[in-house]
């Protein structure tokens, strides 16, 4: 639910109204009802007949199974592994598919920089950003996709003044969070990083502070810098001069090795990820090494032709075949909406929870890892940010600026509890785009504090409405849609030690409610 970095945006055909909750229920009813009664005359085909289609991605894998004496999946132990391997495969996918516009597309319009070089963004997002959604404007973004396979790479950070927040996330292909350089996680001071893919075992060479481990060889580093004010961005360029990626090699100024095979990646984009789910599975789990966790997962997948080397082809598939895979793709789905949906913590009618971390925090949890790729591609860990979320005031009623006005008060003294700063950042409630408004302002955060009116017992009010509450109070104001309303709240770096939001959920601190207000 909250973009935090990054994440897929799901794309749709123009439509010439928007359509009703009714018939979007009677729809989504009429889709199941189909792909059921699809199944059911598959399933009676096949036992009244006793045959597949031979040739199609799964009869061959279960023809292999025969000849090396493993017995072959049936049709519902089909649907049951297709179902386990989009819960698996869902943050693979995803990334899999970012990857290929941000770094091996150069005609996406996604695209940003090859491998192993940065890619910095001198801006925030403004309304007129539109390929991602829920986009992070406090922190002008840098990225940069690391191929780790010729040899380890070399993170550099230049000194950051203490006032300023800074990190770089460190996410693998698994999308795990395999570490943290930055403000909170190393300080604010200079330093040199080793980044090393699977398997590697050399040396730590001197200079280098500390080294980070990537489960696959395909990497993302993502580097977010403060932005106090729109003047400080010369300020944000000059500390995103200072980030660098380059070999171990030209590091330790010694020759480079042999250069890695090129690699022709089967192309995948964003808007592809429901059509082609398992072609794009295959795909990515080329660059994805076999774990202790996902052994089992594996196996089974490639009992039914999905895996490296092997070829799966939707459209190759029996009827049978293709109505199991549908219908497993639809149940997997609603599960990780479902999780995604209990994860969360209702608090004052804002959403709280944490489903980001590394390999330890997931432990195998592959509904867990999809539910956070689903809701927030690239998230961070709680103790670096954490994001709370909400499309209803206090009582539960949808926020909607066509219809009313509201306020947030966050009583003296219980501001949210942050190392670095907080946020709270208004979007449409429909697309979950910044809005246009008349004063270009899309957030309200801590550095705004000095420039803003607190009420006479020490409370701070923010307006939230479509029309200026005044000139007296629209240093408080944050602009909202003529429309449906989605807020994010972010604290970046939230402290640990009581008021805190964490333990995400269960935290002494609480976001106060969204109150509506007449006039």
């Amino acid at each position: 639910m909250v973009e935090v970095a990054p994440q897929v945006r799901e794309h749709t055909n123009d439509v010439v109204r928007p359509t009703t909750t009714y018939e979007k229920a009677t729809m989504k009813q009429t889709k199941q009802r189909i792909i059921q009664l699809a199944l059911a005359s598959a399933l009676t085909a096949a036992a009244l007949i006793g045959c597949n289609k031979k040739g199609d991605a799964i009869s061959s894998a279960e023809q292999a199974d025969k000849k090396a004496g493993v017995a072959a999946p049936g049709i519902a132990e089909t649907k049951a592994i297709a179902e386990e391997g989009f819960i698996y495969g869902l943050p693979l996918v995803m990334n899999y598919a970012v990857m290929n516009e941000f770094a091996v597309d150069t005609k996406s319009s996604q695209y940003k920089a090859p491998f192993n070089e940065i890619n910095n963004q001198h801006r925030v997002a403004t309304y007129e950003d539109t390929a991602v959604i829920t986009p992070n404007s406090d922190t002008p973004y840098s990225m940069c996709w690391l191929d780790l396979r010729a040899e380890p790479m070399v993170i550099s950070v230049p000194a950051v003044e203490k006032e300023r927040y800074y990190s770089v996330q460190l996410i693998d292909g698994n999308t795990y969070n395999y570490g943290y350089i930055g403000s909170r996680a190393t300080g604010n001071d200079p330093g040199d990083y080793l980044v090393v893919g699977p398997g590697w075992k050399g040396e730590t060479p001197a200079g280098i502070k500390k080294v980070f481990s990537s489960t696959t060889p395909f990497a993302l580093t993502l580097f977010r810098t403060q932005l106090f004010n729109p003047g400080d961005m010369p300020n944000v360029v000059k500390v995103q001069a200072g980030y660098k990626a380059q070999p171990l090699s030209s590091f330790l100024k010694q020759p480079a090795p042999p250069a890695a095979p090129k690699i022709d990646f089967v192309p995948a984009t964003t808007e592809g990820i429901k059509k082609n789910f398992y072609e794009y599975l295959d795909a990515a789990l080329q660059f994805v090494p076999p774990s202790s966790e996902d052994k089992e997962v594996r196996t089974r997948l490639a009992s039914i032709g999905i895996g490296p080397g092997k070829a799966f082809d939707f459209k190759d598939l029996s009827l049978e075949h293709k109505a199991a895979v549908l219908l497993a793709m639809k149940e997997g789905d609603d599960k990780v909406d479902k999780f995604l949906a209990s994860g969360n913590k209702s608090i004052n009618g804002w959403n709280v929870g944490a489903f980001f971390g590394d390999r330890d925090f997931f432990k195998g949890n592959w509904l867990m890892r999809a539910a956070a790729a689903k809701g927030g591609l690239y998230g961070n860990d709680a103790v670096e940010a954490m994001y709370p979320y909400t499309r209803t005031d206090g009582t539960g009623e949808t926020l909607d600026g066509s219809k009313h006005n509201y306020t947030i008060t966050f009583p003296a003294g219980q501001l949210p509890p942050v190392n670095a700063f907080w946020s709270v950042t208004m979007y449409d409630g429909k697309t979950q785009l910044l809005i246009k408004n008349p004063i270009n302002r899309y957030l309200i955060n801590s550095p705004m504090l000095p420039n803003m009116k607190k009420n006479a017992d020490g409370s701070l009010t923010l307006y939230i409405r479509k029309d200026s509450p005044g000139k007296d109070k629209e240093s408080n104001w944050l602009p909202a849609p003529n429309d449906t309303i989605y807020l994010v709240m972010r604290l970046y770096w939230p402290k640990t030690e009581a008021p805190s939001i964490l333990p995400a959920g269960e935290g002494t601190w609480k976001p106060p409610a969204v109150e509506k207000v007449q006039g």
